[in-house]
């Protein structure tokens, strides 16, 4: 007879467990501790098996009929009801074990490789600041795009649009790795785009002066009445147009001053690669003054509280600030100053941006790209330095054209 909720709750442990019956396999196993444990037995392949389904009344009598009935489909199917329970079981615990962020990790480490300090480190800050806390704990290969444009519009509603762009790019990156590893079967962000999700923003260039304006400002920064370290940065910003972070990380060991040269690691360089800067007679000046200063110490433009970390890349641009250019002029603005007037003036535009550090370089230009041009750049620098020069003593901007 098939059972009742009635009689297996009126059914009572003996010295020995026993089996009560309610058909097609199905069973309850009392125990002499009281338990009652549903079991299901049945053939696989010849073999008789039983699959253990849960315990009474957690399990209650319908739903044992239901998980016997389930399992007897899959039977049928030539599928090994067990064998299917094991499975399924450890596909749960791989899930547990490939989260996003343990992919992630996985991925960090194969990428960074030869990456900068500062490239690796912004990067493992944005994970872990903007998708660890929505992404991290998903199991990799169960993360749809859905979740993907969610985690994107969520950070572009911050007003970080750039940032939204960014972070897709990493997660995307990351997709690919655990596809590639085997970690997931599909890549859910292969179709999206940012253009497709995020709203189109306006590209803003730094604040810079027109070359009109440089005269005045080349004045005001020789009579700045600030930090000598602070007006000699500017000086030698002016001179080299390197990003504010690539100066004032400036080492004296990276100096040559015998061949003329500076030469930048390609740690210290936004494109990742070494940057040579040909030192006009000018820039030796400034790095003698500088040197005077600082030379004790390994960085050219040391802090005030801390002489091993370089002085705060917000520096410059307080200076600046200080001498009623807010608004009107940057740090980064010098670049763009620099790039305009060599521009107008016709120097090559290969060796203008090269000496920007601009170049595109893959992976077999960029070992040496970054020595290309080398006379021509030294030639087009000191003709930069001397142009400053001028400018700056007769109050107003000089032509000045490249050798033929």
């Amino acid at each position: 007879m098939a059972l009742t909720d009635t009689g297996i709750r009126r059914s009572k442990p003996a010295v020995k467990p026993y089996k009560l019956s309610d058909g097609g396999g199905l069973h309850l196993l009392v125990t002499p501790a009281g338990g009652r444990l549903w079991r299901w037995k049945y053939r696989f392949v010849g073999t008789e098996k039983q699959l253990a389904l849960g315990s009474y009344p957690t399990l209650t009598l319908a739903e044992a009929r239901e998980c016997r009935d389930a399992a007897r489909k899959q039977l049928a199917n030539g599928i090994d009801p067990m064998a299917q329970r094991k499975a399924e079981k450890s596909a749960v615990k791989v899930a547990a074990e490939h989260t996003f962020e343990k992919i992630a990790e996985k991925w960090f480490d194969h990428w960074k490789g030869h990456k900068s300090a500062r490239h690796v480190s912004t990067t493992l800050n944005r994970l872990k600041a903007n998708v660890y806390p929505v992404l991290g704990a998903r199991p990799i290969a169960e993360i749809v795009p859905m979740e993907l444009v969610d985690l994107a519009k969520g950070i572009e509603s911050r007003g970080a649009s750039d940032m939204a762009n960014r972070i897709l790019q990493i997660v995307k990156m990351v997709l690919r790795y655990a596809v590639a590893h085997g970690y997931s079967t599909q890549n859910p962000a292969s179709e999206i785009r940012a253009s497709d999700i995020l709203r189109p923003t306006r590209k803003t260039n730094m604040a810079r002066i027109d070359a009109k304006d440089l005269p005045a400002l080349l004045r005001a920064i020789e009579l700045y009445d600030g930090r000598h370290l602070t007006r000699l940065a500017m000086k030698l910003m002016a001179l080299t147009f390197l990003r504010t972070t690539e100066l004032i990380g400036a080492r004296w060991e990276e100096f040559d001053f015998e061949a003329r040269r500076w030469d930048i690691p390609a740690e210290r360089m936004k494109m990742d690669t070494p940057h040579i800067v040909p030192l006009a007679d000018q820039t030796i000046e400034v790095l003698t003054l500088l040197r005077s200063l600082s030379g004790q110490h390994e960085l050219v433009f040391p802090g005030e509280r801390d002489n091993g970390k370089p002085m705060s890349n917000m520096t410059i641009l307080m200076a600046l600030k200080r001498m009623g250019y807010k608004g009107r002029m940057t740090g980064h603005g010098f670049r763009g100053v620099a790039s305009t007037i060599l521009h107008e003036q016709g120097y090559n535009h290969e060796h203008i941006e090269l000496q920007l550090a601009h170049a595109p370089r893959n992976a077999v230009s960029a070992a040496y790209n970054h020595a290309l041009y080398l006379e021509p750049r030294a030639k087009m620098m000191q003709d930069w330095a001397d142009f400053l020069e001028k400018t700056q003593r007769g109050g107003k901007v000089l032509p000045f054209s490249p050798a033929a």
